[in-house]
């Protein structure tokens, strides 16, 4: 299945967590943020959270500075 990670087409299995996004996007597990079709996933459900076809998923990166 295909969905869009960063605004950046993926190819994912059918079934995938954000887990998985993570993962496809490169992205460490820490100091990021998730959102799938704009709400906010808890790390704690990013395993067990699965993706539907065409999601729209954004990872944000915590940055410091002023």
């Amino acid at each position: 299945m295909h969905v869009w990670i960063n605004g950046e087409r993926h190819e994912l299995a059918v079934g995938a967590s954000v887990l998985d996004a993570l993962d496809a996007l490169g992205a460490p597990r820490t100091g990021v943020a998730v959102a799938v079709d704009g709400e906010v996933i808890p790390r704690a459900d990013w395993a067990s959270a699965r993706l539907a076809a065409a999601a729209r998923i954004e990872v944000l990166t915590a940055v410091q500075g002023g």
